[in-house]
């Protein structure tokens, strides 16, 4: 019975997290959303859009959607402030402003060194340790993991 009321907990727990975030559940951002989408995501404005749309933002995969989520944001970023109230997250991130098509440049930063150092120590394994070792195969797969 306890079990069954621990999994009941977990489970309503496991519920409340995936509603989302606050900003993500504020009226004004979904309705924000839902008139960008209608008026600049179809027919003509579409194409108008990805005319305007730099290159380098369509080659990183930012859609028109992305960019009205993007933009809707910091409309409601804008009130939450006016307001006098704390900035809330969106999707389960903080607002970061955009910098080319990265939304969060330091991260993306730390996230290219950390791959480069991944690579790094990966040529250096490889030209120490023989290929006969027993693990060898292994830790080279599972390097980039």
């Amino acid at each position: 019975m306890a079990g069954r009321a621990a999994r009941l907990v977990l489970l309503a727990g496991a519920a409340a997290l995936a509603s989302g975030s606050q900003g993500d559940r504020e009226p004004v951002y979904r309705d924000c959303v839902l008139r960008c989408d209608e008026r600049n995501c179809s027919g003509g404005a579409l194409k108008h859009f990805r005319s305007r749309q730099p290159i380098y933002m369509s080659l990183a995969g930012w859609t028109c959607q992305d960019d009205c989520k993007y933009e809707c944001m910091w409309v409601t970023v804008g009130l939450y402030l006016q307001e006098g109230h704390k900035v809330p997250q969106f999707h389960g991130k903080w607002p970061f402003f955009r910098f080319l098509f990265f939304q969060e440049p330091a991260s993306a930063m730390a996230s290219f060194l950390n791959g480069l150092a991944s690579l790094v120590m990966l040529c250096r394994y490889r030209t120490s340790v023989p290929v006969s070792s027993p693990m060898y195969h292994t830790c080279v797969a599972f390097a980039w993991g």
